[in-house]
Protein backbone atom coordinates (compact mmCIF):
# COMPACT_ATOMS: atom_id res chain seq x y z
CA UNK A 1 0.00 0.00 0.00
CA UNK A 2 1.29 3.43 -0.78
CA UNK A 3 0.34 6.35 1.28
CA UNK A 4 0.37 10.16 -0.27
CA UNK A 5 1.37 11.82 3.27
CA UNK A 6 3.37 10.18 6.12
CA UNK A 7 3.53 11.53 9.12
CA UNK A 8 6.02 10.65 12.14
CA UNK A 9 5.37 12.02 16.05
CA UNK A 10 5.80 11.11 19.26
CA UNK A 11 4.93 14.04 21.38
CA UNK A 12 2.50 13.98 23.51
CA UNK A 13 1.57 17.76 22.31
CA UNK A 14 1.18 17.30 18.52
CA UNK A 15 -1.92 15.58 19.05
CA UNK A 16 -4.17 18.58 18.12
CA UNK A 17 -1.57 19.37 15.09
CA UNK A 18 -2.12 15.79 14.09
CA UNK A 19 -5.70 16.10 14.13
CA UNK A 20 -5.80 18.67 12.39
CA UNK A 21 -3.24 17.44 9.31
CA UNK A 22 -5.24 14.32 9.75
CA UNK A 23 -8.60 16.25 8.82
CA UNK A 24 -7.04 18.33 6.17
CA UNK A 25 -6.45 14.73 4.44
CA UNK A 26 -9.74 13.69 4.52
CA UNK A 27 -11.27 16.87 3.08
CA UNK A 28 -8.28 17.01 0.11
CA UNK A 29 -9.59 13.49 0.04
CA UNK A 30 -5.59 11.82 0.15
CA UNK A 31 -4.23 9.39 2.28
CA UNK A 32 -2.20 9.62 5.85
CA UNK A 33 -0.62 7.17 7.81
CA UNK A 34 0.44 8.70 11.02
CA UNK A 35 3.42 6.91 12.78
CA UNK A 36 4.10 6.75 16.39
CA UNK A 37 5.77 4.71 18.96
CA UNK A 38 3.12 2.12 19.48
CA UNK A 39 3.52 1.71 15.47
CA UNK A 40 6.97 2.46 15.17
CA UNK A 41 8.41 -1.05 14.99
CA UNK A 42 5.96 -2.19 12.39
CA UNK A 43 5.93 0.52 10.49
CA UNK A 44 9.84 0.67 9.61
CA UNK A 45 9.09 -2.92 9.16
CA UNK A 46 6.79 -2.68 6.35
CA UNK A 47 8.44 0.41 5.38
CA UNK A 48 11.78 -1.26 4.25
CA UNK A 49 9.90 -4.27 3.30
CA UNK A 50 8.14 -2.28 0.57
CA UNK A 51 5.14 -3.65 2.36
CA UNK A 52 3.76 0.02 2.74
CA UNK A 53 5.22 3.30 1.27
CA UNK A 54 4.44 6.86 1.11
CA UNK A 55 4.97 10.03 -1.81
CA UNK A 56 5.70 12.63 0.82
CA UNK A 57 6.87 13.16 4.15
CA UNK A 58 5.86 15.36 7.27
CA UNK A 59 8.41 14.28 9.78
CA UNK A 60 7.92 15.26 13.14
CA UNK A 61 10.15 12.59 14.46
CA UNK A 62 13.55 14.46 14.83
CA UNK A 63 14.97 14.41 17.81
CA UNK A 64 13.80 10.58 18.46
CA UNK A 65 17.18 8.54 16.64
CA UNK A 66 14.52 5.56 16.84
CA UNK A 67 12.49 7.49 14.27
CA UNK A 68 15.51 8.25 12.05
CA UNK A 69 14.65 5.13 9.76
CA UNK A 70 11.85 7.21 8.28
CA UNK A 71 13.33 10.16 6.95
CA UNK A 72 16.50 7.96 5.78
CA UNK A 73 13.90 5.88 3.97
CA UNK A 74 12.60 8.99 2.33
CA UNK A 75 15.88 10.60 1.19
CA UNK A 76 16.87 7.38 -0.71
CA UNK A 77 13.78 6.22 -2.33
CA UNK A 78 13.08 9.71 -3.53
CA UNK A 79 9.95 10.91 -1.57
CA UNK A 80 8.54 14.03 -0.96
CA UNK A 81 9.97 15.82 1.95
CA UNK A 82 8.62 18.64 3.67
CA UNK A 83 11.79 20.66 4.80
CA UNK A 84 14.48 18.26 4.25
CA UNK A 85 16.95 17.69 6.91
CA UNK A 86 20.29 18.90 5.16
CA UNK A 87 18.34 22.73 4.00
CA UNK A 88 17.09 22.35 7.87
CA UNK A 89 20.39 22.02 8.96
CA UNK A 90 21.50 24.85 6.89
CA UNK A 91 18.90 27.51 7.84
CA UNK A 92 19.04 26.77 11.07
CA UNK A 93 22.88 28.13 11.47
CA UNK A 94 22.64 31.31 12.54
CA UNK A 95 25.69 32.51 11.62
CA UNK A 96 25.01 31.54 7.85
CA UNK A 97 21.15 33.22 7.91
CA UNK A 98 22.91 36.05 8.83
CA UNK A 99 25.20 37.03 6.11
CA UNK A 100 22.57 35.47 3.87
CA UNK A 101 19.83 37.61 4.81
CA UNK A 102 22.58 40.83 5.02
CA UNK A 103 23.44 39.46 1.28
CA UNK A 104 19.83 39.69 0.22
CA UNK A 105 19.51 43.41 1.71
CA UNK A 106 17.42 42.92 5.24
CA UNK A 107 18.09 44.67 8.19
CA UNK A 108 19.17 42.42 11.16
CA UNK A 109 20.80 43.58 14.31
CA UNK A 110 24.22 44.52 14.55
CA UNK A 111 26.35 41.58 14.79
CA UNK A 112 29.86 40.23 15.62
CA UNK A 113 30.68 36.87 14.67
CA UNK A 114 32.91 34.83 17.34
CA UNK A 115 34.56 31.21 15.86
CA UNK A 116 33.31 28.77 18.08
CA UNK A 117 35.62 28.06 21.71
CA UNK A 118 37.42 25.16 20.41
CA UNK A 119 38.90 26.40 17.20
CA UNK A 120 39.64 29.98 18.67
CA UNK A 121 39.87 29.81 22.79
CA UNK A 122 41.62 32.67 23.06
CA UNK A 123 40.52 36.31 21.11
CA UNK A 124 41.78 38.95 20.15
CA UNK A 125 40.41 42.20 21.16
CA UNK A 126 37.09 43.29 20.20
CA UNK A 127 35.02 46.54 19.76
CA UNK A 128 31.96 45.87 21.48
CA UNK A 129 30.84 49.70 21.56
CA UNK A 130 29.30 49.61 18.11
CA UNK A 131 26.77 47.00 19.99
CA UNK A 132 25.60 49.58 22.87
CA UNK A 133 25.28 49.87 26.35
CA UNK A 134 23.38 45.86 25.95
CA UNK A 135 23.36 43.05 23.63
CA UNK A 136 22.28 39.56 23.00
CA UNK A 137 24.97 36.79 22.90
CA UNK A 138 23.32 33.48 21.16
CA UNK A 139 25.08 30.45 19.71
CA UNK A 140 24.89 29.58 16.25
CA UNK A 141 22.76 26.78 16.61
CA UNK A 142 19.92 25.65 18.45
CA UNK A 143 16.35 26.73 19.56
CA UNK A 144 13.80 28.06 21.92
CA UNK A 145 15.98 30.16 23.21
CA UNK A 146 18.43 27.76 24.28
CA UNK A 147 22.11 29.42 25.31
CA UNK A 148 20.81 32.89 24.63
CA UNK A 149 21.76 35.76 27.09
CA UNK A 150 19.75 38.76 26.90
CA UNK A 151 21.04 42.02 28.16
CA UNK A 152 24.49 41.30 28.38
CA UNK A 153 26.65 44.35 29.10
CA UNK A 154 30.70 42.94 29.33
CA UNK A 155 33.32 40.88 27.69
CA UNK A 156 33.52 38.35 30.57
CA UNK A 157 29.63 37.44 29.85
CA UNK A 158 30.63 36.79 26.32
CA UNK A 159 34.11 34.86 27.30
CA UNK A 160 32.26 32.45 30.07
CA UNK A 161 28.68 32.07 27.59
CA UNK A 162 31.20 30.56 24.37
CA UNK A 163 32.09 27.53 27.05
CA UNK A 164 28.50 26.64 27.46
CA UNK A 165 28.06 25.28 23.20
CA UNK A 166 32.12 25.36 22.69
CA UNK A 167 31.85 23.98 19.46
CA UNK A 168 29.38 26.24 17.92
CA UNK A 169 29.82 29.98 16.43
CA UNK A 170 28.36 32.94 18.64
CA UNK A 171 26.33 35.77 17.58
CA UNK A 172 27.33 38.60 19.54
CA UNK A 173 24.38 41.11 18.62
CA UNK A 174 22.75 44.59 19.53
CA UNK A 175 19.79 44.60 21.34
CA UNK A 176 16.97 46.09 19.28
CA UNK A 177 14.10 48.41 21.31
CA UNK A 178 11.25 48.06 19.23
CA UNK A 179 8.60 51.11 18.63
CA UNK A 180 5.29 51.35 20.83
CA UNK A 181 2.38 51.07 18.51
CA UNK A 182 -1.02 51.79 20.59
CA UNK A 183 0.72 50.53 24.13
CA UNK A 184 2.50 47.36 22.27
CA UNK A 185 6.07 46.56 21.38
CA UNK A 186 6.17 46.11 17.77
CA UNK A 187 7.89 42.75 18.19
CA UNK A 188 6.17 40.19 16.00
CA UNK A 189 6.73 36.48 14.93
CA UNK A 190 5.39 35.33 11.65
CA UNK A 191 4.71 31.76 10.25
CA UNK A 192 5.16 30.60 6.64
CA UNK A 193 3.67 27.54 5.19
CA UNK A 194 3.76 26.92 1.53
CA UNK A 195 4.23 30.68 0.35
CA UNK A 196 1.34 31.79 2.77
CA UNK A 197 2.34 33.71 5.88
CA UNK A 198 0.95 34.10 9.27
CA UNK A 199 2.37 37.63 11.26
CA UNK A 200 1.25 37.78 14.87
CA UNK A 201 2.22 40.22 17.17
CA UNK A 202 4.84 38.51 20.41
CA UNK A 203 4.84 39.35 23.94
CA UNK A 204 8.59 38.62 24.38
CA UNK A 205 8.19 38.11 28.61
CA UNK A 206 4.91 36.11 28.40
CA UNK A 207 5.37 34.54 24.61
CA UNK A 208 1.99 34.74 24.51
CA UNK A 209 0.60 35.44 20.42
CA UNK A 210 -2.12 37.21 18.97
CA UNK A 211 -3.03 37.72 15.67
CA UNK A 212 -2.18 40.75 13.32
CA UNK A 213 -5.34 41.84 12.09
CA UNK A 214 -5.56 43.57 8.41
CA UNK A 215 -7.09 46.37 9.79
CA UNK A 216 -3.69 46.39 11.68
CA UNK A 217 -1.70 45.95 8.77
CA UNK A 218 -3.23 48.71 6.90
CA UNK A 219 -3.07 51.07 10.09
CA UNK A 220 0.55 50.95 10.81
CA UNK A 221 2.04 49.41 7.55
CA UNK A 222 2.41 45.91 9.08
CA UNK A 223 2.10 43.80 5.32
CA UNK A 224 5.39 44.53 4.86
CA UNK A 225 6.18 41.78 7.52
CA UNK A 226 4.91 39.28 4.95
CA UNK A 227 7.10 40.52 2.18
CA UNK A 228 10.26 40.37 4.52
CA UNK A 229 9.27 37.07 5.44
CA UNK A 230 9.00 35.28 2.12
CA UNK A 231 12.10 37.26 1.36
CA UNK A 232 13.42 34.92 4.01
CA UNK A 233 11.59 31.88 2.58
CA UNK A 234 13.41 32.62 -1.15
CA UNK A 235 16.39 32.30 1.02
CA UNK A 236 16.26 29.53 3.18
CA UNK A 237 13.90 27.06 1.07
CA UNK A 238 12.08 25.71 3.95
CA UNK A 239 8.78 24.84 3.44
CA UNK A 240 7.33 25.72 6.63
CA UNK A 241 9.34 28.15 9.52
CA UNK A 242 8.78 30.92 11.74
CA UNK A 243 10.58 33.96 12.11
CA UNK A 244 10.82 36.81 14.49
CA UNK A 245 10.59 40.54 13.16
CA UNK A 246 11.09 44.41 15.72
CA UNK A 247 9.85 47.08 13.96
CA UNK A 248 12.78 49.56 15.45
CA UNK A 249 13.74 52.60 13.14
CA UNK A 250 12.68 49.69 10.28
CA UNK A 251 11.71 46.22 10.16
CA UNK A 252 14.58 43.84 11.65
CA UNK A 253 14.97 40.64 11.45
CA UNK A 254 15.68 39.53 14.88
CA UNK A 255 15.73 35.77 15.17
CA UNK A 256 15.94 34.37 11.64
CA UNK A 257 14.75 31.00 10.95
CA UNK A 258 13.10 28.53 13.48
CA UNK A 259 11.79 25.24 11.93
CA UNK A 260 11.49 23.29 14.64
CA UNK A 261 8.10 24.99 15.50
CA UNK A 262 6.63 24.46 18.62
CA UNK A 263 2.57 23.31 17.87
CA UNK A 264 0.68 23.73 20.99
CA UNK A 265 -2.08 25.30 20.25
CA UNK A 266 -3.42 28.14 22.44
CA UNK A 267 -6.76 26.31 23.23
CA UNK A 268 -4.47 24.13 24.76
CA UNK A 269 -1.51 26.36 26.22
CA UNK A 270 -1.43 29.87 27.26
CA UNK A 271 1.76 30.61 25.36
CA UNK A 272 0.63 28.44 22.33
CA UNK A 273 0.27 29.44 18.56
CA UNK A 274 -3.30 30.39 17.91
CA UNK A 275 -5.85 27.61 16.84
CA UNK A 276 -6.67 29.41 13.27
CA UNK A 277 -2.91 29.93 12.45
CA UNK A 278 -1.45 26.23 13.41
CA UNK A 279 -5.12 24.97 11.54
CA UNK A 280 -3.79 26.79 8.46
CA UNK A 281 -0.44 25.85 8.46
CA UNK A 282 -1.43 21.80 8.48
CA UNK A 283 -3.91 22.98 5.46
CA UNK A 284 -0.36 24.45 3.49
CA UNK A 285 1.51 21.31 4.03
CA UNK A 286 -1.24 18.78 3.07
CA UNK A 287 -1.65 21.18 -0.02
CA UNK A 288 2.26 20.06 -0.67
CA UNK A 289 1.52 16.69 -0.66
CA UNK A 290 -1.80 16.42 -2.72
CA UNK A 291 0.29 18.45 -5.84
CA UNK A 292 2.62 15.36 -5.14
CA UNK A 293 -0.37 12.79 -5.74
Amino acid sequence: MRYDLCLPWYWEYDDVFAGMVERACIEEGISLWQIKPDNLLESVTALYKGVTTFKTLLDRGQGETVFAPIPRWAKEFGAQRINPAEISAWSEDKSTMHLELIRAGLHTPYTILLAPFLEQPVLSQIDLTPLGERFVIKPSNGGGGEGVIVGAARMEEILQARMEFPEQKYLIQAYITPQIIEETPAWFRVFYANGQTYPCWWDTDTHIYTNVTAEEEARHGLNKLRDVTKRIASICKLDWFSTEIALADEFVVVDYVNDEIDTRVQSQAMDGVPDEIMNCIARQLVSIAKRNI
